[in-house]
């Protein structure tokens, strides 16, 4: 039987463990990215750990999410990153350069190759071939550290994409189809990998839009084969020394396939408040529109704006409407101005913003209230806009475009302009943005300003655990929930007492100061909790609070693995129905941990206030379990 193309680069980069499903293996990783909000964190860890210089084959510090400075906080940070990377042996994207995963795909990213993120939409590379996988901060500085990556083995879902899409439909309505057979949870324990006819007419920033979102499904990662059409787009950029051919065999078996037939696909849209909400365009046409914006890591390429452009081209933004638009990097906006496209843009009353995350992570352009904002994002969560009563609505640039001509919800199927964009043969090269690494930076003293405090470690996991439920939240809860985002938390990302004022504020204000009066406690929480967002801030800074454990009806897969890397122990009902039985404030233990643990055996709850018994699941494996009781990945590493 032949082997998918997950499992030939899983089998190529095997370190621990062996390829059965659902066993624990360790992997080798070729490259790491961070970015600013996440990457203070993962190097302070990595310092942490000790080691002169980082181990792997390339490792890039990207600047990305805080580039707003209202304060000296993001600009401080920026300085100790750069600092950083010139001491540690990193690549530098400097302010200005782009969106981590748009620059990675341009300029450093390779077919067959495993790379781990700081950035739970690391999964970006896929469209090139690689495995990209997205990861706590402190996953990565192990990484960095020439440590494997552990993971669970993962099933392997094929979908034959067959057909072709017609004028005006793109890659971003085949993943919101993907979202809609498979939903947020569908992913979990999965790597999907594209195959199939259908994929031959998809250029590399499209399958990137796909993989980019895979990240919505809980899948572990999203792959599509390296072809001709990657050796393409790896020549444009100046790198076929790059390119490998690589393709799953013909007689291989996916544990699971799916078939979309791109012929019949209509325009598409994720409605309020969840990814996998998804509506037709058409059953939405007419609804008002007050704001557009159009960008992020996923639908931020050249050819993306083209088509924006040519729509908008010799016409006038709607006036009920703002329109901003983030070119995703340095390379796409030069050469926007350089073809003219960018003056097109501008002479439509489009705001152009920066190449950075922008508006997508809530760092600006907050929609007014009550608003429905069109964007050509990944997430829609509650609140994630910067306006809780605002409705967002994910689709593709070319809705957004069509729509923001209107002023309401249109579907683009309805113009009738060739907006046909063909791949440029040759991409505008120019690395002036990326200071590459020095060969010896070993005198290089690293910048610290004042926001940047001393990394919290936890201690070793007690045997017996009582305390408060702190507080009890549903399904699909987000990392966004948890520890949420915007220009006025963002900065404190290198400041754990500060930032953990902010845990579960648009959940419950008084939480944190709850956390801190009770001397910690614990979660309860519904099926998916942790969804979205990789930020280890969502487990860092509960953990900071003295959280010691999550007891929930599931976990996402990112989440949990930081909460383990924090000695905090995530727990799952073993039946879900005593989840309806506990309640905030419930004073509750689990004894008789570290036997219990180590031997595999249930953990038991015991409710002093209701005077109940629940029994729970412990499903990690025996490194994780020893993570755990170390109080977290970094004492774990130290000991050994």
């Amino acid at each position: 039987m032949g082997k998918t193309l997950t499992e030939k680069i899983l089998e190529e980069h095997l370190l621990v463990g062996e390829l059965k499903k659902g066993q624990e293996i360790g992997i080798r990783i070729d490259q790491t990215l961070t970015q600013d909000a996440t990457g203070t964190m993962a190097y302070l860890q990595f310092e942490a750990i000790g080691l002169p210089r980082v181990k792997t084959d390339l490792s890039v510090s990207y600047i990305d999410h805080n580039t707003l400075q209202t304060g000296f906080e993001n600009a401080d940070d920026h300085a100790f990153l750069q600092s950083i990377a010139a001491k540690y042996g990193l690549y530098f994207s400097r302010p200005g350069n782009g969106i981590c995963h748009q620059v990675h795909l341009e300029r450093f990213g390779q077919p067959g190759k495993t790379l781990l993120g700081s950035d739970s939409h690391t999964p970006t590379g896929g469209g090139l071939g690689m495995l990209a996988i997205g990861a706590g901060g402190l996953d990565v500085a192990v990484a960095m550290a020439g440590g494997p990556f552990y993971l669970t083995t993962p099933e392997v879902v094929g979908i034959k994409l067959t057909g072709q899409l017609k004028a005006y439909v793109s890659s971003k309505d085949i993943i919101l189809k993907v979202l809609e057979i498979l939903g947020v949870k569908g992913g979990v324990g999965r790597v999907i990998e594209y195959y199939g006819q259908g994929i031959k007419s998809l250029t590399v920033p499209e399958r990137a839009t796909i993989t980019n979102m895979g990240a919505e499904l809980g899948a572990t990662t999203s792959v599509f084969p390296s072809d001709e059409v990657t050796k393409k787009f790896l020549v444009a950029q100046n790198r076929a020394d790059t390119y490998k051919e690589l393709t799953a065999d013909e007689d291989c078996v996916y544990d699971h396939n799916i078939e979309i037939n791109l012929d019949e696909l209509q325009p598409l849209a994720a409605a309020p408040h969840s990814p996998d909400n998804i509506k037709s365009i058409a059953s939405l046409e007419g609804m008002k529109v007050n704001q557009v914006a159009i960008g992020s890591c996923t639908n931020s390429s050249y050819t993306d704006l083209v088509k924006v452009a040519k729509i908008l081209k010799g016409k006038s933004v709607h006036p009920t409407i703002s329109l901003v638009i983030s070119p995703g990097s340095k390379q796409v906006f030069e050469m926007l101005a350089k073809d003219g496209y960018l003056a097109d843009l501008i002479s439509s009353g489009a705001r152009i913003l920066e190449s950075a995350c922008g508006p997508c992570i809530g760092m600006g352009q907050a929609p007014s209230s009550n608003a429905v904002s069109l964007r050509t994002f990944n997430r829609n969560f509650f609140g994630r806009s910067g306006t809780k009563d605002a409705s967002i609505y994910l689709v593709s640039p070319e809705t957004a475009a069509a729509s923001a001509l209107t002023g309401v919800i249109t579907n683009p199927t309805s113009l009738s302009q060739d907006i046909s964009t063909l791949m440029p043969e040759h991409f505008l090269i120019d690395d002036n943005m990326i200071i590459p690494p020095l060969p010896d930076g070993s005198h290089i003293e690293i910048i610290r300003g004042p926001n940047i405090k001393p990394l919290p470690v936890n201690s070793p996991l007690d045997n017996i655990l009582v305390g408060e439920v702190l507080i009890k939240v549903e399904d699909n809860i987000t990392t966004d929930h948890i520890m949420p985002a915007g220009a006025k938390i963002l900065p404190l990302r290198s400041n754990i007492p500060e930032i953990a004022k902010y845990v579960f504020t648009t959940v419950d204000k008084d939480f944190s100061q709850r956390a801190l009066d009770k001397n910690g406690g614990f979660i309860i929480g519904g099926h998916n909790y942790g969804q979205g967002s990789s930020r280890e801030h969502a487990a860092l800074a509960p953990m900071y609070l003295g959280v010691k454990a999550v007891i929930t009806k599931s976990f996402a897969r990112i989440h949990k693995a930081n909460l383990v890397n924090f000695g905090l122990l995530p727990l799952t009902f073993k039946n879900e129905a005593d989840y309806e039985n506990i309640d905030q404030g419930d004073i509750v233990e689990l004894s008789n941990l570290v036997i219990s643990l180590r031997n595999n055996q249930d953990i038991t709850l015991i409710n002093k206030s209701k005077n109940k018994v629940y029994e729970l699941n412990c499903d990690l494996s025996a490194r994780a379990i020893e993570i755990v009781l170390a109080g977290g990945l970094l004492n774990y590493t130290k000991g050994n």
